[in-house]
């Protein structure tokens, strides 16, 4: 049993606190019934109506994949590439939160529930996401500076960042480096290291928050278990 705002907004048609007012405003209705109280507990087999609508509740299911290289981070492709649900064998319908380039790999999650979806991915809610970046050329301390103080882009200021030199190929003139960002803005990453003059070859997401790729090939996926989904949500509300 959940409660009633939870199981609305996990079905992503809402925030939590657009359901709450909803129910105030008797525009849910749990088998025939309207319901006004905040707090009402559900559960799968309870017939509920939104405005009219009838919400389609499912069992929630959380996979932590490890995204390869050449697969889009969508539902569905126009030009009929694989994507991240191809890679996956389930009878619900499941969608990533977030997006990795059609070229980066790395940790993506797919969750069919909406309240966690928009947590992990709200401005507010600073979920660190850890990546490895091989650019060209030989990244420096004043770089390093520059990515953990924030990065001008065209018409915002990145964040600090986490940021570390892991190595330098003198052969290849590539550098190998750890960053940790919580915003999501496309590209990020990726245009972050442009502005200071180092194109980024390969990106791999290594973490989202604390859930690592341990265990995990490239392509190979694994389900969460419920302290990491509760974890997940208490570090989303935390900030």
């Amino acid at each position: 049993m959940e409660r009633l705002q939870k199981v609305i907004a996990s079905s992503g048609i809402c925030s939590r606190r657009k359901a709450e007012e909803l129910i105030k405003q008797g525009k849910v209705v749990v088998n025939g019934q309207i319901v006004r109280e905040l707090g009402t507990k559900v559960s799968y087999a309870d017939t509920i109506e939104v405005n009219g609508k009838n919400l389609n509740q499912e069992e929630k299911e959380y996979i932590l994949l490890n995204k390869p290289r050449g697969v889009v981070t969508t539902t569905n492709d126009e030009y009929k590439r694989k994507t991240v649900l191809d890679l996956i064998e389930t009878d619900k319908r499941l969608y990533p939160i977030g997006r990795l380039d059609y070229d980066t790999t790395g940790a993506l999650i797919l969750t069919n529930d909406g309240e966690l979806a928009n947590l992990l991915t709200h401005p507010k809610n600073h979920v660190d996401k850890t990546y490895i970046a091989k650019v060209k050329g030989l990244v420096n301390k004043s770089d390093i500076l520059a990515l953990r103080t924030g990065i001008k882009m065209d018409n915002y200021k990145t964040s600090k960042a986490g940021a570390r030199i892991i190595s330098y190929d003198k052969k290849t003139d590539t550098s190998i480096v750890e960053i940790t960002i919580h915003e999501g803005k496309n590209h990020q990453v990726k245009n972050m290291f442009a502005a200071i003059n180092h194109e980024v070859i390969k990106l791999k997401r290594e973490k989202i928050s604390f859930l690592n790729l341990k265990g995990l090939k490239s392509g190979e996926y694994r389900y969460l278990n419920i302290k990491e989904v509760k974890k997940l949500y208490n570090e989303a509300k935390k900030n």
